[in-house]
């Protein structure tokens, strides 16, 4: 067999298998991008010593418990505090000046992982006295990944990298104030996540959620083909109530997307966009 033909053969294995996923247990994973997905998934066959992708449908098929060990292999679960501290540092400056403005407002994590980042955001919420008129949603399709968000417990070890991105990105107080420790890890402070409602979205294949006044998606897109990605921005501005803020991760945009003439850049850099008014506004 030629190079050719086998990378064809794999390709269509692939294919099979995340037909598989999808047809059995609702996840779809079919317009992710091809060569992330490929390599989660050879990252698990070399654990798993299977010879090929085939024998890989073949154990999803008849073991659930290999595929919610996949679904942990194929989540994207790349997150810290305060990643990309400059980014935190503008959201201050530009988008909670216009939050301020609301009665109360709603801000959407759609793919939160493990919960960092909404850890973060309402860290720099009870910093500028909004903790108490925001509602926070958090999302994510991995349940498993969800309930760690839910619990707000992180190693130790990473605390120092943290406490870095806190203080470079404003913080105003000790970092240390957001947690206790326990061994080896710590908790976040239980009043944080007050007004956290935590619950299951999933960005490939759900609807709208609700009308958002801030929609946080950073680093998340990456993972998706140009299609899925326009999809996704289409369901994001359908979710933004008009002037509401939309903020991607450094290496996204919404240049090519179908609504991309729909927002104004607030922030270049640090991919932050507003949704337009409409041809009235001021």
């Amino acid at each position: 067999m030629n190079d050719s033909t086998r990378i064809e053969n794999e390709r269509l294995e692939i294919q099979l298998l995340l037909e598989a996923i999808y047809r059995k247990y609702g996840y779809d994973f079919r317009s992710y991008a091809f060569t992330h997905t490929k390599r989660r998934l050879e990252h698990r066959r070399a654990i798993e010593n299977l010879d090929n992708f085939s024998e890989m449908q073949h154990r999803v098929i008849h073991d659930e418990g290999f595929f919610n060990t996949l679904l942990l292999d194929l989540s994207i679960n790349v997150t810290e505090m305060f990643r990309d501290p400059w980014f935190y540092k503008r959201v201050r400056e530009v988008v909670f000046p216009h939050l301020r403005t609301y009665p109360f407002a709603k801000i959407w994590h759609a793919g939160c992982s493990a919960g960092q980042e909404v850890y973060s955001m309402c860290i720099l919420l009870e910093e500028e006295g909004m903790d108490d008129r925001v509602q926070v949603y958090a999302t994510d399709f991995n349940e498993l990944i969800l309930q760690r968000a839910k619990e707000g417990i992180y190693p130790m070890d990473l605390v120092r990298e943290y406490t870095a991105n806190y203080q470079k990105a404003g913080g105003d107080c000790s970092f240390s104030d957001y947690y206790t420790a326990d061994y080896d890890n710590v908790i976040m402070k239980r009043s944080l996540k007050e007004n956290v409602l935590f619950s299951s979205h999933n960005l490939v294949t759900d609807g709208v959620f609700g009308e958002m006044n801030l929609i946080f998606c950073r680093n998340v897109l990456i993972y998706f083909n140009r299609e899925l990605q326009n999809r996704v921005l289409n369901l994001f501005y359908d979710s933004l109530c008009p002037g509401g803020f939309l903020c991607l991760g450094s290496k996204e945009s919404i240049r090519f997307s179908s609504v991309a003439d729909q927002f104004e850049v607030v922030s270049e850099r640090e991919k932050i966009y507003r949704k337009k008014r409409g041809p009235s506004a001021p």
